[in-house]
């Protein structure tokens, strides 16, 4: 039995000895491929789980008038993404940058490069909307681009994240609806639009095709789109669906070419944008003096956009520089505007008939650098006259000494304007209707409105005493009473005054600082609010200003208002009238028929801070994105506890008083406050009903920072 067992186990030894063998074999005479590692896998998104999404073209051919062009698409953080296919909202445009030159009395004038698009249509007015004022229909050539979805074979999806397409469009001979002359050496411009439902992309590739080259070449790019969001949201500059949202594509699909059959009006880049942000001032001359020429277009189902309505911040408009910003990062045209080539912008603002005097719409045969008619100037120049003023100004001051009372009580301060040089400024060039404003507790939130009303603690410099001598006007604050707990608080003394400067215009040389007249520019001086403690009898120089918690981040204000704002043209410190307890103004226009006047409803509830509800339908700033006016912590509620607003009610317009951080949500929320709203407030210590302010304070126990911490607001923001 033993020795059966043995055998079966040489047996078993000896046959696996045979095998390994066998397999040795074998393997000594491998080529080497067996087991070896097969290709890698493609790394990539679904573009159906794309969150964010990037175009990218690398090359571009034309091949007898046949243009194809390489593309990638990437994810946010750089991943390929896979599976695009014709049938998605996919669209192309094709566009060349050739030099332009126009005939005008026999005389050929150089306009410059311009944008001409190779698709184009030929477009009837549609049905006219209800109200058809400063509407001319007429048939207009528009620009277009083609959708891959056209095309069965156009796409080709190479498995990688990276795609080609060929263009149905043949741009060697295109002579319908207009003729386009293809030139090698001349600029061309591919554009990209994808519009997914979770995410969109655009992109634009230049390339002079007679050499290939894609940089140093003219592209004609002037503005960068950062300078739009100075003012903009990326969300309102999302146009046709929210399907374009650069630059570059605009500017190669609305030519010169192209314009709106239900209003007859040119929606060439340089004009559109132009008359659009000229606004409610845009203007033309009639014998019967100025009239409004609103810019209007007539868009999908027959909707107006009615450009009229606009209200530009950068004021004064001929701040260039606010678009067309210059230096480094800039586009590489970025100084074109000064180029005096071209007609369009000009019109586009000023119009066609800008005033009586003006015969011809060649405005650049005057007005240009080179051979400038006598008196008129550059627009560089002209537009650079408007704003010496306001630069001339900034660099002054305004200086307060002797700060006191007077023998009745009153406060009594001396108020000196200086130049850049800090030199005493005569009265002569002074606006003396301007005013000094008054107040305290500016730490806090100003005056009580029944202590003092803004319009009891403004004084104009006519109404003080001036001494030649040293230039000084001496104020005596005659109209309030100072408060009975005035020692310790902090006082401030806020300039409004104006100097005085002659108008730019025909032969006028030099913009200098002029004595006051009716026909002088009075422009703000700009100077922070004088700060400081009273002592009992004036300034406690021993004690230093308390200063008022962080709001309102002034440096994005000033970015899109530039160097006028409504009134008051020295910064923004318009909480030291526009107080939260400030009586309420009739307007039938709003619920109850009282509309609040505190800094933070007038700015929240602007029109211009959003236009979408002034029949422009496109919001500018949106007023949920927080950190467009807001400092990083100047939403955190619970900061003010004593504070009370005043408020009318939403049906009878009687005035109501409100606990503090629940008026800081109704100077949003108030028009569109439910009972379940107001029931959740009051639940959280809110007060909406209050008698007054005692009432408000002796009640209010709000507890909304529990849970609305500056994190939570800016999300349900959806910021």
């Amino acid at each position: 039995m033993e020795r059966k067992i043995m055998d079966k186990i040489n047996r078993h030894l000896k046959l696996s000895l045979l095998a390994l063998t066998a397999s040795a074999m074998l393997f000594g005479c491998s080529d080497g491929d067996d087991g070896a590692d097969g290709k890698d896998g493609v790394v990539g998104v679904n573009i159906d789980s794309a969150t964010s999404i990037q175009a990218q073209f690398t090359e571009a051919t034309i091949t007898d008038g046949v243009v194809k062009v390489d593309f990638n698409l990437e994810n946010a953080n750089g991943v390929a993404i896979l599976g695009l296919n014709k049938d998605y909202d996919l669209r192309f445009g094709i566009a060349q940058l050739a030099q332009v030159s126009e005939t005008i009395d026999d005389v050929e004038y150089n306009r410059g490069f311009q944008w001409q698009a190779y698709i184009n249509a030929l477009k009837e007015p549609g049905t006219p909307p209800d109200d058809t004022s400063d509407l001319n229909p007429s048939p207009q050539y528009q620009a277009n681009v083609e959708a891959a979805s056209n095309c069965d074979d156009c796409l080709v999806d190479n498995g990688d994240g990276s795609y080609s397409y060929t263009f149905q469009q043949n741009i060697a001979d295109v002579t319908e609806p207009l003729t386009i002359t293809y030139g090698e050496d001349n600029t061309q411009r591919a554009t990209l639009e994808l519009k997914l439902p979770q995410a969109t992309a655009n992109a634009h590739h230049d390339w002079q095709p007679s050499t290939g080259a894609t940089t140093d070449i003219q592209t004609r790019n002037v503005v960068s789109i950062a300078a739009c969001y100075t003012c903009h949201q990326p969300e309102s500059l999302a146009l046709h669906g929210g399907r374009r949202i650069a630059l570059e594509n605009c500017a190669s699909c609305h030519t010169a070419t192209s314009g709106d059959p239900e209003s007859g009006n040119s929606i060439e880049y340089t004009y559109m944008i132009h008359a659009i942000h000229k606004g409610q001032d845009r203007e033309t001359s009639t014998p019967d003096g100025l009239v409004p020429a609103p810019y209007k277009v007539v868009g999908y189902g027959g909707s107006v956009h009615d450009y009229g309505k606009v209200m530009f911040p950068q004021k004064p408009a001929a701040n260039c520089a606010s678009c067309h910003v210059e230096g480094e990062g800039a586009p590489a045209n970025a100084n074109l505007f000064k180029a005096d080539l071209s007609n369009t912008a000009c019109v586009s603002c000023h119009t066609e008939k800008p005033s009586q005097s003006h015969s011809s719409t060649n405005c650049v045969s005057c007005h240009n650098s080179t051979d400038t008619y006598r008196g008129t100037g550059s627009a560089e120049k002209r537009h650079g006259d408007v704003l010496k003023a306001y630069i001339d100004a900034e660099a002054m001051g305004v200086m307060f000494s002797n700060i006191g009372l007077d023998p009745m009580g009153k406060l009594q301060f001396d108020v000196q304007v200086t130049d850049a040089s800090g030199i005493a400024v005569d009265s002569e060039f002074i606006k003396q209707s301007t005013r000094v404003i008054v107040a305290w507790d500016s730490d806090k939130d100003f005056p009580a409105y029944s202590d003092a009303s803004y319009s009891n603690r403004r004084f104009k410099l006519e109404d003080g005493t001036y001494d030649t001598a040293t230039k000084t006007f001496t104020i005596v604050a005659d109209t309030f009473d100072m408060p009975t707990d005035a020692t310790g608080k902090t006082f401030e003394l806020w300039s409004t005054i104006e100097v005085c400067f002659n108008n730019g215009g025909y032969a006028v040389e030099e913009i200098k600082m002029t004595a006051c007249s009716d026909s002088t520019r009075s422009v703000a001086v700009k100077e922070a609010p004088y700060h400081f403690v009273w002592s009992g009898s004036g300034n406690d120089d021993t004690m230093q200003a308390a200063m008022r918690r962080s709001i309102i981040d002034a440096a994005k204000c000033q970015s899109c208002h530039n160097q006028e704002n409504y009134h008051y043209n020295n910064g923004y410190n318009c909480q030291t009238c526009h107080t939260s307890d400030k009586t309420t103004k009739t307007d039938d226009s709003y619920p109850g028929g009282k509309k609040p006047t505190s800094y933070a409803f007038k700015a929240h509830e602007a029109d211009g801070h959003y236009l979408k509800y002034a029949g422009v339908q496109s919001g500018t700033v949106l007023k949920t994105d927080c950190a467009t006016c807001h400092t990083s912590d100047g939403i955190q509620l619970g900061r003010a506890s004593d504070r009370v607003w005043r408020y009318g009610d939403k049906e009878t317009g009687a005035d109501i008083w409100v606990s503090s951080d629940t008026g800081t949500c109704l100077s949003c929320h108030q028009k569109y406050l439910s009972d379940s709203g107001a029931n959740h407030i009051v639940a959280n210590g809110g007060i909406l009903d209050g008698m007054s302010a005692d009432d408000v304070k002796t009640r209010s126990a709000e507890a909304c920072s529990t849970c609305h911490s500056p994190a939570q607001l800016i999300q349900v923001h959806g910021n």
